[in-house]
């Protein structure tokens, strides 16, 4: 270790004496840094865990009220009406909440402002406890609320920005469709990533994955007044046969609503999970679950890999970057023997003047490390352009791409293990020059 300082010394100078070449290098390490700690970045935010802390306690059930006479190779994403109510009512959860988001029409009469369509969550009390929601003003409404269909309800920091100029709008009304709600709480900055409290059908239809990231609802609302207001406004996820009534979907075999469930142990998980069974075991006793087997209980993490939420361009761009920096990699290699060889005669002077194959063999990959450092900061630079252009594109997840400090400490790591790694082989070689043969041409 006393050899450090001169080893690193020995390092910058042969930098110093090469520019170009080692200009070329750590241009090589830092365009290949850039681009896949761009992707990574990106992987890195949508791929997250939306509820740190929490997310081991939150699961999704799932039971199958729609295959009639061959089950599905998965349960459908959404539940019916008459299971969700079913499950929910029957309180076996710490906490529990049934969600649906529906377009709507607001306003707020009081400011005169010209009305607006959003998208309002139909949810239960416990959703805000259970996601750990924060509010800039009042709070969320009560369980005695949920029971009595009140009309109130919790507002986006952006919706009240654009309604109420930021203030605190708690006991102001809205007016969604033709009822007037009271405004109970405001919401603090929220945005989980993916948005995961509605989320379904990504492994399904394969679509655009990317709305997964937009911006949660802008109004919530307790779950049956929801139903109320909106009656006849909601979209059905999938159907055996269509509604009689568009729009209106309870009592109909159309799966259209979300239910999430807290458990905070391992038992009552395995508890919920015989409930499932025996639920379905018994609709199937009634003739409505034909195949009571076709039921599970997922994580919310395992609900999310389900569902694929990373798009599938961002995947291949990962791929695509990751190759990029092997190739960047094999470059360095070339031009860092190409550096190292060019320096046979200096090495095997020092060899003959006693210097160890060990030492020949630190110093060169210090210099490799030298390289590394260099490119990993000009890496960061390109990392931060990347992602500022992606930033700039029309893409739902494109505000919520940055670099936090995992990813900052990421890069240098892996531009200095990059480097090293790509001056193993030029080290090892310079190591072994035969001392003897370069002072004959001496």
């Amino acid at each position: 270790m006393s050899l450090f300082p001169y080893y690193l010394q020995q390092g910058l100078r042969s930098l110093r004496r090469t520019p170009v070449l080692t200009g070329l290098m750590v241009l090589s390490i830092a365009m290949g840094i850039g681009a896949s700690m761009t992707t990574l970045t990106v992987m890195h935010l949508l791929s997250g865990d939306p509820l740190p802390g929490r997310s081991q306690h939150i699961y999704y059930p799932q039971v199958d009220a729609l295959s009639t006479e061959k089950a599905r190779r998965n349960p459908p994403d959404m539940l019916d009406y008459t299971s969700a109510m079913d499950l929910w009512r029957a309180k076996r959860a710490d906490r529990q909440t049934i969600v649906n988001d529906s377009q709507i029409k607001l306003h707020s009469p009081e400011t005169g402002k010209p009305a607006l369509m959003t998208t309002m969550l139909s949810a239960h009390a416990d959703f805000f406890p259970m996601f750990a929601v924060p509010f800039a003003f009042g709070g969320p409404w009560t369980a005695e609320d949920d029971e009595k269909r009140a009309r109130v309800a919790v507002i986006s920091s952006d919706l009240n920005q654009k309604l109420f100029g930021g203030k605190n709008s708690v006991g102001r009304s809205l007016r969604i469709r033709d009822a007037d709600v009271r405004i109970v709480g405001v919401l603090g900055p929220w945005r989980p990533s993916p948005q995961f409290h509605t989320l379904a059908g990504g492994s399904f239809s394969q679509g655009d994955t990317a709305s997964f990231y937009s911006k949660p609802e802008e109004v919530m609302v307790p779950f049956q007044t929801g139903l109320e207001i909106n009656d006849g406004n909601f979209s059905q996820f999938t159907c055996n046969s269509l509604p009689p009534v568009p729009g209106h979907l309870q009592n109909t075999d159309c799966v259209w609503l979300q239910l999430w469930v807290e458990l905070d142990s391992a038992a009552k998980v395995a508890d919920y999970r015989r409930f499932i069974t025996d639920y379905t075991v018994q609709q199937k006793a009634l003739g409505r679950m034909p195949f009571p087997e076709n039921a599970r209980l997922l994580s919310l993490m395992q609900w999310l890999d389900y569902n694929r939420v990373v798009p599938r361009d961002v995947r291949l761009q990962s791929w695509l970057a990751l190759a990029f920096l092997l190739i960047c990699l094999f470059n360095t290699v070339g031009l860092l023997l190409a550096k190292f060889l060019r320096r046979s005669g200096e090495i095997g002077v020092r060899r003959a003047l006693g210097a160890s194959k060990r030492s020949i063999f630190a110093q060169c990959l210090i210099e490799a490390g030298l390289i590394g450092l260099a490119g990993g900061t000009l890496g960061l630079a390109l990392t931060l352009l990347g992602l500022w252009a992606i930033r700039s594109q029309p893409l739902e997840y494109a505000d919520l791409v940055h670099l936090d400090l995992p990813m900052f400490a990421a890069t240098f790591v892996l531009a200095l293990v990059a480097s090293i790694i790509a001056g193993l082989f030029p080290a090892s070689r310079a190591s072994r020059i035969a001392p003897a043969m370069q002072l004959k041409t001496l």
